[in-house]
């Protein structure tokens, strides 16, 4: 089993999905790695998807807005999304 934690801040507002018995929220959550390549310091930024349920949506819905540092611990597997860009972005969903 994989464990996955990400520290970083929240890219907007939680957007939440109303159903019969259950919520849905979903926001996105900007990681930086900082490093240095040839004596100058490189900023790579990765985008999370975060999707929650339940009462942990509920939780996001209170919480969150955009800006906030946010912290989240995840276990299971990521399905990873690697969109390089002119900036070296990529993109992970990871489901709570």
């Amino acid at each position: 089993m994989n464990t996955v934690t990400l520290v970083g801040n929240a890219g907007g507002n939680v957007e939440v999905l109303k159903f019969d018995k259950s919520k849905k929220a979903s926001f996105s959550l900007a990681t930086n790695e900082r490093f240095k390549q040839n004596n100058e310091e490189k900023t790579v930024t990765s985008w999370h998807n975060i999707i929650a349920w339940g009462k942990m949506a509920e939780q996001c819905e209170a919480l969150i807005s955009k800006g906030k540092f946010v912290k989240v611990e995840e276990l299971g597997l990521q399905k990873l999304h690697e969109q390089r860009q002119s900036k070296s972005v990529r993109n992970r969903d990871t489901s709570l």
